[in-house]
């Protein structure tokens, strides 16, 4: 077993199973985190289902637990849990939609943040990695709930950098556009997808973010926008 560890949320997800995959594939071990996940999803030695929601504090310590027991470190959390809805403007959001769009897309990062943090701190390094949206500083209409969860996030995620750079913890958020992804294929049916950005182009960043070579990195918001810019 490598000696490399990698907690991933959202790990069978359209952007997940691309990171996953890319985490083994670079010599990780990868625990993939997801409420329906299996041992089988992916066909790797170094690969840990974990079955579990981070819908509270709780759930996460769990999960963050978990590795750690068996592994005594969490190296890399790359944290992919998140969730759209648009088509209503701010005016028409009910509060449901807009209370869901902040509990995918931050709450969840909040409560893992808080489960995983205080482990790398006291192994004195860690790196941290989120997936945003371009929609966190380029909003569009109709879709304000989707577009204020995720510039929460990047705030959340830039905070984190602040507060653990002394402990050798960096924290970075990937902006992607549009991806493309089996779920917004079928949403999307009739959009052009060749201004979509590849789930490979963005697992390699986080792979290179993980590594040596993204040490220096931290508190950055990177744009990942494709052709599509």
């Amino acid at each position: 077993m490598t000696d490399k560890i990698a907690l991933v949320t959202g790990a069978n997800g359209g952007l997940g199973t691309s990171v996953t995959k890319a985490l083994l594939d670079s010599g990780f071990a990868v625990v993939g985190l997801a409420p329906k996940i299996q041992q089988s999803d992916f066909d790797h030695p170094n690969f840990i289902a974990l079955p579990a929601a981070l819908d509270n504090l709780n759930a996460a310590k769990k999960a963050a637990d978990t590795v750690i027991a068996r592994f005594g470190k969490i190296d890399v959390l790359a944290h992919l849990v998140g969730g759209f809805a648009g088509s209503q403007t701010v005016a028409d959001t009910d509060d449901a939609t807009f209370q869901r769009m902040f509990d995918l897309n931050l709450n969840s990062a909040f409560h893992i943040l808080r489960a995983v943090i205080p482990h790398m701190r006291k192994a004195g390094t860690g790196r941290i990695i989120a997936i945003g949206s371009r929609a966190a500083e380029v909003p569009g209409a109709s879709v304000g709930a989707y577009s204020a969860s995720k510039a929460a996030l990047v705030s959340l995620i830039r905070t984190v950098a602040l507060e653990n750079k002394d402990a050798g913890i960096t924290a970075n958020v990937i902006l992607p556009g549009t991806m493309d992804t089996p779920a917004n294929r079928k949403a999307m049916p009739a959009a052009d997808v060749s201004q979509w950005v590849q789930p490979a182009s963005v697992a390699s960043l986080i792979v290179w973010l993980a590594g040596d070579a993204g040490k220096d990195v931290t508190g950055a918001a990177i744009p990942a926008y494709g052709r599509g810019l």
